[in-house]
């Protein structure tokens, strides 16, 4: 006799069901959650008895900048040269829009090295072409393309001459046009402001993170750390080899606070301490003007806190003390993070 529409199961097969489930459910949020472009997994270089990268696990958000951050000789340089397919890891991988890197990779890859390197007796406009076309441009797109650009720097007058002839200030303008012109996916920048004066600067800044707005991911190395706050979405901190901290900017910045407060307040009386908070410093302004510094003792909100405080005098100026991307580098590095 038939049963319609009665299945049987084993045990065992209920339970290879349920973890098939449980499997895909998890694929299916990791991958939601995981939007990254460039990933590079327990990578390592070592040279002769140095080892420049231990272990190194990178993870660089799509369409956000990425800032590799670390002082002089702790691997920066050896980690891009890898990304960009230059020398290879002796172990680890690195993964590309959500696979292996592969050797094409590298068409949707522009890079702007600290050290510079252009043909310095070559006319401007000239190899500007040529590199144009070695990166997959027509000479027809790549001159519209620099020309638009150049325009934009205000260097088109030094189409014809040659690199020798230029500043610093504009040779680096020629090699930054000549890394995003094939707009290429992700960019690398290593010290882009190097030689710049802060007007430049600024055109700079500017015109990366119009890229950024535009879709591309990027890197930024650098040890410029105001730069850092200003345009980086996400950083990794290498030190001896090896990554020290990683992630977003605000949440970095936001971990290592001290739970300090600066204001500034008007009262007949100074202000006392109490259980929530202590007086840290303060400076007299005028007779009933005080600047101060406190520290929070207790978990109480900042709402909390100028209450407590404004009950003794009037608020002008409050602030949370949030450290920069400058001290947060120095106390990691020198270990007292």
């Amino acid at each position: 006799m038939q049963k319609i529409g009665t299945i049987f199961f084993t045990l065992n097969e209920i339970d290879n069901f349920v973890k098939l489930i449980s499997f895909n459910v998890q694929f299916l949020i990791s991958n939601d959650m995981n939007d990254s472009f460039l990933e590079t997994r327990q990578v390592i270089k070592r040279y002769a008895n140095h080892t420049a990268l231990d272990g190194v696990s990178i993870t660089v958000p799509e369409g956000q900048v990425f800032g590799l951050l670390g002082p002089n000789g702790a691997g920066k340089t050896t980690l891009i040269r890898i990304i960009n397919r230059i020398t290879a890891p002796d172990a680890g991988e690195v993964w590309f829009d959500g696979r292996l890197s592969r050797p094409e990779d590298i068409y949707s890859i522009g890079y702007l090295p600290e050290e510079r390197g252009l043909y310095k007796k070559m006319k401007v406009g000239e190899q500007a072409i040529y590199l144009a076309q070695l990166k997959g441009l027509s000479r027809q797109e790549a001159k519209k393309r620099l020309t638009d650009w150049f325009e934009r720097f205000e260097i088109m007058p030094w189409w014809n001459k040659k690199l020798e002839e230029l500043s610093k200030g504009m040779q680096q303008k020629v090699q930054f046009v000549i890394t995003v012109l094939h707009r290429p996916r992700l960019l690398i920048f290593d010290e882009p402001f190097s030689g710049f004066d802060p007007v430049n600067a600024e055109l700079l800044k500017r015109e990366i993170l119009k890229l950024k707005d535009e879709g591309h991911t990027i890197i930024f190395s650098t040890h410029n750390m105001a730069s850092v706050e200003e345009i980086c979405d996400y950083i990794a901190l290498i030190n001896h080899s090896k990554v020290v901290l990683q992630g977003a900017v605000t949440d970095i910045r936001s971990r290592y606070k001290s739970n300090q407060y600066e204001l500034t307040m008007q009262s007949s009386k100074p202000l006392q301490n109490s259980d929530a908070f202590e007086i840290v410093s303060s400076e007299v302004q005028d007779e009933q003007t005080v600047n101060y510094k406190l520290r929070k003792l207790t978990s109480i909100s900042n709402s909390e806190l100028l209450s407590l405080v404004g009950a003794q005098g009037e608020i002008c100026k409050f602030t949370e003390c949030i450290p920069s991307m400058n001290d947060i580098f120095i106390r990691t590095v020198e270990g007292k993070i």
